[in-house]
């Protein structure tokens, strides 16, 4: 059994891990830290945990648990290490995007290694800081990957990903609000979006190249998941297409490739990534449905540890989603 902190934990991607924790049969979980809500009961800030948890939210760390997860604010995790200095036998697993570019990689003698399993599972077995990738990064990269690395992105790559509400955090913004939300849809950061850094280096090591990626992420009238399509052009057949994408992730059992067209319900609430290939007069389209809490944050985090820890991959993570 090993013992796990969590740094942040009242947020939607906090309380996801708490959950994946607590039911965890490797887990013991032996803090919770949170700079506004030390003293009070867990299932007082995520109701849904009532019954499976009788701790509170503290303001104490203890820097020996095994395995700790920072789920902080971009550009907090580096402030926040600088300030408790953890063993060098307890792994760090970060969910902001403090180190995921290979510039910021290196910190306080520690490397950390991205956290993409389908694209650096070996890497990550060996790693002892892991910097979790971001949501939408995870639903495009795996959607890109084996066109990457068979050296086929030579033409612009148009992506139009939509994420839930919970994408934008706890917090309230205007854009947040149910009565903005509710039948509504609207597109923000267009070609600008903060995750492009981390999909464009991953899929130029791979490419040999600079590819040339168009990205718009819009908001839907949801609570979680991303539903992104990628489109480029293809010079092969549908069959050749998706016989690459099979053998690509052959190994990866949260990768699944759909001979149907496929939905966001369909990966709600579980660790899957599902795609579906189309093809139309020489351009390959590529449809991939992730749920942004989980395979986008807190469950492709515990599928790292697992992997570390030696672990089967699938440990604590068989949760399936509900259509209905």
């Amino acid at each position: 059994m090993k013992t796990a902190g969590i740094i942040g934990g009242s947020g939607y991607t906090g309380g996801e891990l708490l959950r994946l924790v607590l039911n965890h049969p490797g887990l013991d979980l032996n803090f919770v830290y949170s700079t506004t809500r030390p003293g009070f009961a867990i299932s007082d800030t995520h109701p849904d945990l009532l019954g499976s948890t009788e701790m509170n939210f503290t303001d104490q760390v203890n820097t020996k648990v095994d395995v700790v997860f920072l789920c902080l604010g971009h550009g907090n995790s580096s402030k926040f290490l600088e300030q408790n200095i953890f063993s060098a036998n307890t792994l760090i697993i970060d969910l902001s995007n403090d180190f995921r570019l290979s510039a910021n990689s290196g910190f306080m003698g520690r490397k950390f290694v991205y956290g993409l399993p389908e694209l650096n599972k070996e890497a990550i077995e060996q790693s002892t800081a892991v910097a979790n990738p971001g949501c939408f990064a995870t639903a495009i990269q795996l959607a890109l990957l084996p066109l990457a690395e068979a050296k086929k992105l030579n033409n612009s790559i148009h992506v139009n990903a939509t994420t839930g509400s919970t994408g934008a955090g706890v917090g309230l913004s205007a854009t947040a609000h149910f009565s903005w939300r509710n039948n509504n849809m609207s597109w923000y950061k267009p070609f600008t979006h903060q995750h492009l850094g981390e999909i464009n280096e991953t899929l130029d090591s791979l490419q040999e190249g600079q590819t040339n990626m168009h990205f718009l992420p819009q908001r839907g009238d949801f609570t979680r998941g991303i539903f992104a399509t990628a489109y480029t052009a293809f010079d092969g057949s549908l069959e050749e297409a998706v016989d690459m994408y099979s053998n690509y992730y052959k190994n990866d059992p949260f990768t699944h490739i759909s001979k149907q067209e496929i939905a966001l319900k369909q990966v709600i609430n579980s660790n899957n990534c599902f795609l579906h290939l189309f093809l139309h007069e020489g351009t390959l389209l590529i449809t991939s449905v992730i749920d942004n809490l989980i395979k986008g944050a807190s469950g492709q985090a515990i599928q790292n540890m697992n992997l570390i820890f030696g672990w089967e991959e699938r440990l604590g993570l068989d949760i399936k989603s509900s259509i209905f």
